[in-house]
């Protein structure tokens, strides 16, 4: 039966190989923090918008090359230029399309009647005839130069100003050949390149950055010279780069101490190779059936999958330290004899990572698949292989026995006085720390991006004038012209918000495309103004010029989609979502967090308007699952005393006692030291739940016996140095959570043999 189960189980493996080596041929890896976050459920319309938002700058990659006056920023412009040229990067110029705003000012031409500004619209409607004349005289007169129109076509001289009116979406303008900006006591040249791959592509080996950092060098080397870049690639790299070392910190520190405590308590060669074969194995069996479930794996999965060593191998730790000291024919025998408590702690761990599975954030549901699977394949390994390929003698060494002795001089809390003083100890320092525990879901506290990366996205967007995709209007309506009425209602208070400095701007669609209302009511009131200019210059200078005509057609939002002047704004027009039109107004310039309460309130009363504070609203869903999941611990912990009651009838709180004490020793250890309970610390205590209990199991199992102990042990000191490495980790998310496990882990470990049964007394 056991040579059958062991071919049984390497088919599966040679499987699982072969997928391993499709995997890492193609690996589709995600790097974005918000990939783990949920949607919100209940407005699936703003994830629509925010995904096309970071689609649409997904390959950009953002410089802006400066310099003390515009001749030496030329120069370094051109530096950095050559430079990325040669890098060997995935990167290559953006397309930048002469003719675009030639072919856009044609388009629009025909409708030039019925574009106008907010102010041109006030004032044409006040203007006398007088006014109106002298100004059309005025621009008649002024010196040849050149025009967007002819003077018929435009007697008012209105067309430039609309277009102006767009061009402040954008500081940077063209000078000498190249776009322009002037800021910070510097003289910039805006550059954009797009990566020739997608940025989730991109691997941990940094080229893109490395290119940016050589031509940040070939730029300082001009005196005065400074480059600013930003991009999705620049972050995503840093992401892999990140992760890769993490991945070998946690996961190659966790293995090399697990093999050498194995070496330590066997000294013998098998023991290390076949418990690293089973960790091996269950990684990638946690790899392959998370890549078969999920589109795309994160590479944060693989970082905490990376600690998956320091529980996988418990199973080898009990095995071997069962079968120390016995002839090599009783192997299957040790095999059935552990299997029970085996199996108990396996449900208990698998089904505490598959809690995570019941939240809605999918990089939390692939963790739990990935742990969960990697648990199960590590313990099939043992089932399956280590009695078939462990034929040799397993003396006992040394330094198992001290281990093994050690349990008898651990103390034993009971219920005589003397334990009193420590146990109220216990309870005030415990109370202390939870009552001074904050609470904190802030979503930016979890941005693990490096400083250089935030601080080089703030300056360019503070030089460029560039709106938020954090904070933006979503716009719906029954149909397109509803939505564009909609933005028009908004806009209206939004310029009073812009006349108070709460913010600098905003760019809609409905500046690019007007509602047609607005169209025909813009098209009647400049035709009745250029009429009287006409006629005012005809009285004054004898002559009989005419207004041009226009045509009388709308312009439609299909008609103006697929015209060279819609990529502009094209991003914001979300199109149809479900049964309604939807587009997003930005926001440009706001003044800071104290002025978003009025954004909020220019939303108030609009119908079909939303403010999306992208930050708020994530920390508020953090917020939310971080109470259902401490419930769901509470809960958690009543389903596991059942099981326990189930199997250890009276004597089933020693194994469930300290885990519950760990849990809130940690509550207390991160009140009094001040670090904040978020969703990630609650994570990680519900993983303590599962991990904890599998201590008290084996020893109730085993009540007395020194192998137990012995495995209890290895496998509590192999787990603290899996997460206290991955509580190394510079990804905030991670890092809390391995503090939460390190700190808990710690305590259950050392309470567990606390509560031991006493010598002669039976579970029944």
């Amino acid at each position: 039966m056991g040579n059958r189960l062991a071919i049984v189980w390497a088919l599966l493996v040679l499987a699982v190989g072969v997928h391993q080596i499709r995997f890492w041929r193609s690996a589709r890896l995600e790097t974005d923090i918000l990939a783990l976050l949920p949607e919100d459920e209940q407005a699936p319309e703003v994830g629509a918008a925010t995904r096309k938002l970071a689609d649409e700058s997904g390959r950009q990659l953002v410089l802006l090359v400066g310099a003390p006056d515009w001749e030496s920023a030329q120069r370094a412009a051109e530096a950095a230029t050559e430079v990325l040229s040669k890098a060997g990067a995935p990167l290559e110029p953006a397309r930048v399309d002469a003719t675009a705003l030639d072919a856009a000012v044609e388009f629009y031409r025909p409708y030039r009647d019925r574009l106008l500004t907010p102010a041109q619209r006030a004032w044409l409607a006040r203007a006398t005839s007088e006014e109106l004349g002298g100004t059309a005289l005025m621009k008649l007169y002024q010196p040849a130069g050149p025009r967007l129109t002819n003077w018929s076509d435009d007697p008012l001289g209105l067309w430039p100003d609309w277009w102006a009116a767009r061009a402040a979406e954008n500081e940077a303008r063209p000078r000498d050949g190249r776009l322009w900006l002037s800021g910070e006591g510097r003289e910039w040249v805006l550059l954009t390149w797009q990566s020739q791959v997608s940025a989730f592509a991109l691997g941990d080996d940094a080229k893109v950055t490395a290119a940016v950092e050589r031509a940040r060098a070939a730029v300082g080397a001009i005196p005065g010279g400074r480059l600013v870049a930003a991009g999705v690639p620049l972050y995503a790299e840093a992401a892999a780069s990140q992760a890769s070392r993490e991945i070998s910190t946690i996961g190659l520190g966790s293995l090399v101490a697990v093999l050498l405590l194995v070496w330590l308590t066997f000294r013998s060669l098998r023991p290390i190779v076949l418990v690293g074969v089973s960790l091996m194995i269950g990684c990638a069996v946690a790899l392959s059936v998370t890549a078969l479930l999920f589109d795309r794996v994160h590479l944060l999965t693989l970082v905490f999958g990376a600690s998956l060593v320091g529980v996988a191998e418990d199973y080898g730790f009990h095995y071997f330290a069962a079968r120390q000291g016995k002839p090599a024919a009783e192997r299957g025998r040790v095999m059935r004899f552990l299997l029970p408590g085996m199996l108990l702690a396996l449900l208990t761990s698998v089904l505490a990572y598959l809690a995570l599975g019941l939240t809605p954030f999918p990089g939390l549901r692939q963790m739990a698949v990935f742990a969960a699977a990697g648990l199960v394949g590590a313990f099939l390994t043992v089932l399956c292989w280590f009695p078939t390929f462990d034929l040799g003698d397993l003396p006992v060494t040394a330094f198992a026995e001290r281990v093994s002795a050690s349990l008898s001089r651990w103390p034993r809390i009971t219920s005589e006085k003397r334990w009193w003083p420590a146990m109220a100890g216990l309870l005030v320092v415990s109370a202390g720390g939870l009552w001074r525990l904050e609470t904190r879901d802030d979503i930016r506290q979890l941005q693990g991006a490096p400083a250089n990366l935030l601080e080089d996205q703030r300056e360019l967007g503070r030089l460029l004038g560039l709106p938020s995709p954090a904070q933006l209007f979503l716009v719906e309506g029954e149909d397109e012209e509803q939505v564009l009425q909609r933005e028009v209602s908004l806009k209206q208070r939004l310029d009073a918000l812009v006349a108070d400095g709460v913010l600098t701007g905003y760019r809609a669609v409905s500046d690019w495309l007007p509602p047609a209302a607005q169209q025909r009511a813009d098209a009647e009131l400049s035709a009745r103004a250029e009429q009287q200019a006409v006629a005012a210059v005809a009285a004054a200078t004898g002559e009989e010029p005419s207004r041009a005509r226009f045509v009388n057609d709308i312009l439609t939002p299909a008609r103006f989609l697929s015209s060279p002047a819609a990529p502009a704004i094209r991003q914001q027009w979300l199109g149809p979502l479900g049964k309604n039109q939807y587009s997003v107004l930005m926001l440009r310039g706001i003044a800071g967090p104290s002025v978003l309460s009025r954004l909020a309130e220019a939303a108030r009363g609009l119908e079909g308007v939303r403010w999306v504070d992208k930050t708020e609203e994530i920390s508020r869903l953090l917020g939310r699952y971080r109470r259902i999941m401490g419930g769901l611990i509470v809960a958690g912990y009543l389903a596991v005393l059942v099981t326990l009651v189930a199997r250890f009838k009276r004597e089933a709180w020693r194994a469930w006692v300290p885990s519950v004490l760990g849990t809130l020793l940690t509550l207390a250890f991160f009140g009094w030291t001040g670090e904040p309970l978020q969703l990630f610390t609650v994570l990680g205590l519900l993983l303590l739940l599962g991990m904890g209990v599998d201590y008290g199991i084996f020893l109730l199992e085993h009540p007395g016996d020194g192998s137990a102990w012995l495995a209890v042990a290895l496998a509590g000191v192999s787990t603290l140095l899996s997460f206290g490495l991955l509580g190394l980790s510079a990804t905030p998310a991670l890092r809390t959570f391995g503090l939460a496990m390190l700190v808990g882990e710690v305590t259950i470990w050392i309470l567990t043999p606390c509560f031991r049964m006493p010598p002669g007394k039976d579970i029944t």
